[in-house]
């Protein structure tokens, strides 16, 4: 008989440093354990406890006598939540993972906000400035209230709510602007050396993940996708893109997952079989040995020549669309080692609204291959050097054109497999795609 973690449950998993499966479900041990401890910090405890005991992916607990942890945390007084939870984060730091945690209200909720792909805010994104260290905006999300209302990139905040902002961390700010849809809040802008209040209403937004743009490089049409996380709306926001550069008769693709640190596993999937027709996208096995293995389904949108961007900050999801991808041998891996994160975790919300991500499970390639630790290899290496990543960094807009040796290089990887198709007529070109040719080599 199979147990939990199975396929349908994994799907609702998410890879932020791992694959997290967001569930709520609790055993019935834990209805007893409420109802002493119903006004207790220890309620939280126990119930944390149970859903490790039930389904930690290590059956040994790292070798750590699991029921002599709950009798030790039961057993003591605590003068606050506080004190409880960091109580349970020494037990969870004896299982040496650091992808099991404890989460206390306000993280769980940054993560159920991150995994979503949504906020409730008015949508602008802040940095300090590098010199006058002033809060200014980076840019107002798309269809925001921030965008809306005409704030532009380059405004300072000189104040929110009537509160300066002056020495404010770019978190502090963002926790102050954040609020309840429907709320108002004022800023206080500055533009061109004029101050002016600007009123606005907070309002769900869902948070842009994907950025397109089709590159004419020489006689060849690339269509360009960056991915940034694998949000819930990510492979709406994906399937989106590659339909409108298909539309403008792109003869390839250059995916970048560079500094993508996952998101959820269902986004993986799907996004999977946006790009692959047949074959196996991921395996995943759970302490009790249970195997599942996720397939594609004949869904694929494309079969144009890709080409995937990666480097050591591509993780999780990312890794596993990658290897998938890699494996089946759709796309030609372009770049630097991926960070090498092969775990499953599932995200709970416990009673008191803090949460609980624990590892649940392994993950494997197509390939079969156990990427923890080791990341996946590019078939095409290229780093690049400092002064290149200060470049990029210090103008994103850099980021995905020639400026990019990175980006360069994978339009060099696809040159001639885009060659070869273009020989074909048009109408067979979302047949099986032409064969890129994978030798692994490194660029320097």
């Amino acid at each position: 008989m199979n147990h939990f973690p199975r396929l349908s449950r994994l799907l609702q998993a998410a890879c932020f440093g791992g694959t997290i499966a967001a569930v709520s479900v609790l055993s019935p041990l834990y209805s007893v354990a409420h109802a002493a401890f119903q006004n207790s910090p220890k309620a939280v405890l126990d119930e944390a406890w149970q859903i490790v005991d039930r389904e930690y992916v290590d059956g040994t607990f790292n070798s750590v006598d699991w029921q002599a942890v709950r009798q030790d945390l039961l057993s003591r007084d605590y003068a606050s939540p506080e004190a409880a939870y960091a109580a349970l984060r020494q037990a969870l730091q004896r299982l040496n993972d650091p992808y099991t945690r404890f989460l206390d209200p306000k993280q769980y909720q940054a993560l159920t906000s991150q995994t979503s792909g949504e906020l409730s805010g008015v949508g602008l994104r802040l940095q300090l400035h590098e010199q006058t260290k002033a809060l200014t905006v980076v840019e107002p999300i798309a269809n925001s209230p921030a965008s809306t209302a005409g704030i532009r990139s380059g405004d300072r905040i000189l104040a929110i709510d009537g509160r300066s902002t002056q020495g404010m961390s770019v978190e502090t700010a963002s926790d102050l602007i954040k609020g309840e849809a429907g709320t108002r809040i004022t800023l206080r802008i500055e533009r061109d050396s004029r101050a002016f209040d600007l009123p606005l209403t907070r309002a769900r937004i869902e948070l842009p993940n994907v950025a397109h743009e089709l590159r004419q490089e020489g006689n060849q049409r690339i269509g360009y996708i960056r991915l940034t996380e694998f949000s819930s709306h990510a492979p709406d926001q994906m399937k989106a893109a590659i339909q409108d550069l298909l539309s403008k008769k792109v003869d390839g693709f250059v995916l970048d997952l560079r500094g993508n640190p996952g998101g959820l596993l269902q986004a993986s999937v799907e996004i999977s079989r946006m790009w692959l027709d047949g074959g196996a996208i991921v395996r995943t096995v759970d302490r009790r040995g249970n195997s599942d293995q996720i397939m594609a389904n004949h869904t694929a949108l494309t079969q144009l020549p890709l080409a995937v961007l990666v480097d050591n900050n591509s993780a999780s999801s990312s890794e596993i669309l990658t290897g998938a991808l890699r494996d089946n041998r759709r796309a030609v891996i372009v770049g630097t080692r991926t960070f090498g994160k092969a775990l499953v975790q599932s995200v709970h919300s416990l009673s008191d609204g803090s949460g609980l991500a624990v590892t649940v499970a392994h993950y494997y390639t197509p390939g079969g291959t156990d990427i923890s630790h080791r990341g996946i290899t590019p078939d095409v290496e290229i780093s690049l050097n400092e002064q290149q990543q200060r470049t990029l960094a210090g103008n994103l807009a850099l980021v995905g054109t020639d400026a990019d040796p990175q980006y360069a290089q994978a339009v060099s990887v696809l040159r001639p497999a885009i060659a070869q198709m273009l020989l074909q007529p048009r109408a067979s070109q979302n047949q099986p795609s032409v064969s890129l040719r994978r030798e692994t080599s490194r660029v320097n």
